[in-house]
């Protein structure tokens, strides 16, 4: 049995010599540029003694390169970690203290930052990898010749781990099987009816499950193309809407900022035949704006890191705004009782559950976090609340919890009010998602100073700014006498949310 996901991309690659992926800067991949490239990573990483079932943990700007080493990673049977590029050294200290990779890849012009934290991890070796086809990674790589013996793969086996936050302040590590990845993107190039003709705008980053695997899977998988840009660009996007492209996926993010753009038109738009939306909430507003403007509807769908994609709104059929769409075929969602896992009847308020080839195996090393987070028939339960109507749409409502989706980003406020409380001059704090134009929530503090030696609004930003990733960081800090708390004493967050619910209206 070859590498399992590796193996389907590869046989369903269409001509060696067409091309597959084209950066803004000219730079072209073909499908035969893409087998003898990761191959070439594949020996270096084997070099390097990673076997079966090892960690290689990645943090790098997008560029060509370094999808060649995921998919190399699929090839010598090694479990993908990325990570978001944001992550400060002390974030990324934990994430390999965790994960134990055999091989740390991060930018050149980082690593000396980052050579404690993997010393500290027990990393066995600290790579490079630029933009420009440079780094230490591919100095061994470009060393190799020669075909690489695939490394056997199952379905069942890990092809990723993905780092999910955690309400207790404690990064969850997603594992996803070869089989997770595959079934979810196959499903997807049916129902989204992608094909070698595709060429898809890709301006997504490549350490989160909708630009790594709903784009490139899926694209791989159909034998399509991608304009392959390192991020959102309108001006350049409307360009390639018009030489040649058909598809784009993007975040609420990229449409809001396309509609404030005048070149935007049905014209413009008048050879692209699919724009998709996903990782936050797509305000109906905006679906309604990008109808008007272009006569096409977005299709808005929805998945998280532990499931890829659950539910989309129909290919034909109402794209309605504010619904996520159906479940996707083999994929099974419930609503139930929050409390008691009980089914709930269509159009009630709960629990969103799911269940199919598409769910994740567990977390990292967390059997009792994993066990605490499916029913016993199989469902995930996901932390999201939504409801199912009388025409099957599946609409998202909130969450259980206090998650702040952020440009496609999660962030817990328990992670950011840690950094806030520990500020000298603060008493405590409450972070909350408020909603945002451009970012769909926008991460929002609201800080209880003390008398004396209070920090301003700047001040607390530029103390958190060395230890959390920038989309993390509060987009505003407000400041209170005191938070709103129930009898029990807990901080009323919905209280909050209401009251600076118009914060960022424009």
């Amino acid at each position: 049995m070859p590498a399992y996901l590796y193996d389907l991309i590869a046989r369903r690659a269409p001509s060696p010599s067409k091309v597959c992926l084209e950066t803004p800067e000219g730079r072209k991949l073909t499908f035969a540029d893409l087998a003898a490239g990761s191959a070439r990573i594949a020996h270096a990483l084997a070099a390097r003694g990673v076997v079966a079932g090892d960690r290689v943990a990645v943090q790098v700007d997008k560029s060509p390169d370094a999808i060649l080493l995921y998919l190399a990673c699929l090839r010598a049977g090694a479990v993908f970690l990325p990570l978001n590029t944001a992550y400060t050294p002390a974030e990324i200290e934990y994430f390999l203290g965790d994960a134990e990779p055999r091989v740390f890849v991060c930018e050149p012009q980082k690593k000396d930052s980052l050579l404690e934290a993997a010393r500290k991890a027990g990393v066995a070796h600290v790579e490079t990898m630029g933009v420009r086809e440079d780094g230490s990674l591919l100095d061994a790589a470009g060393t190799q010749t020669g075909e690489f013996a695939d490394v056997e793969r199952g379905a069942d086996d890990l092809a990723a781990i993905l780092y999910t936050s955690g309400t207790t302040g404690r990064s969850k590590g997603a594992m996803l099987s070869h089989g997770n990845l595959a079934s979810n993107a196959l499903t997807l190039v049916d129902y989204w009816r992608f094909t070698e003709k595709d060429a898809l705008i890709h301006a997504l980053p490549i350490y989160h499950t909708h630009g790594l695997f709903v784009a490139m899977n899926t694209l791989l998988l159909a034998g399509g193309s991608m304009f392959f840009l390192p991020k959102l660009d309108p001006d350049l996007m409307l360009q390639l809407m018009q030489r040649g492209a058909t598809a784009m996926m993007g975040v609420p993010t990229f449409y809001t900022r396309l509609l404030a753009h005048p070149g935007l038109t049905k014209e413009a738009t008048k050879n692209m035949r699919l724009f998709v939306s996903g990782s936050a909430p797509l305000l109906a507003e905006t679906h309604r704006e990008w109808t008007a403007r272009t006569g096409h509807a977005i299709l808005e769908r929805y998945g998280m890191t532990e499931t890829n994609m659950n539910t989309s709104n129909p290919y034909d059929g109402d794209r309605v705004p504010g619904a996520v769409g159906f479940p996707l075929p083999g994929v099974s969602v419930r609503i139930t009782d929050p409390e008691t896992g009980a089914p709930l009847k269509q159009g009630e308020i709960g629990m969103i559950e799911v269940k199919g080839p598409n769910v994740f195996k567990g977390y990292w090393r967390m059997p009792e976090k994993t066990a605490s987070e499916f029913r016993a028939d199989g469902f995930f339960i996901t932390g999201d609340l939504g409801k199912i109507d009388e025409r099957g749409y599946v609409f998202i409502v909130g969450r259980d919890k206090d998650l702040v989706i952020t440009g496609g980003f999660n962030v817990y406020p328990i992670e950011v009010e840690t950094e806030i409380d520990a500020l000298a001059g603060v008493v405590e704090s409450a972070v909350i998602g408020v909603p945002h134009p451009d970012f769909g929530e926008g991460v929002t503090a609201i800080v209880v100073p003390k008398k004396d030696g209070a920090p301003d609004e700047k001040q607390v930003i530029a103390a958190l700014e060395a230890r959390l990733a920038k989309f993390k960081l509060p987009k505003r800090v407000l400041f209170a006498s005191e938070l709103p708390r129930n009898a029990m004493g807990k901080v009323q967050k919905a209280e909050l949310r209401k009251t600076h619910g118009d914060l960022y209206k424009k």
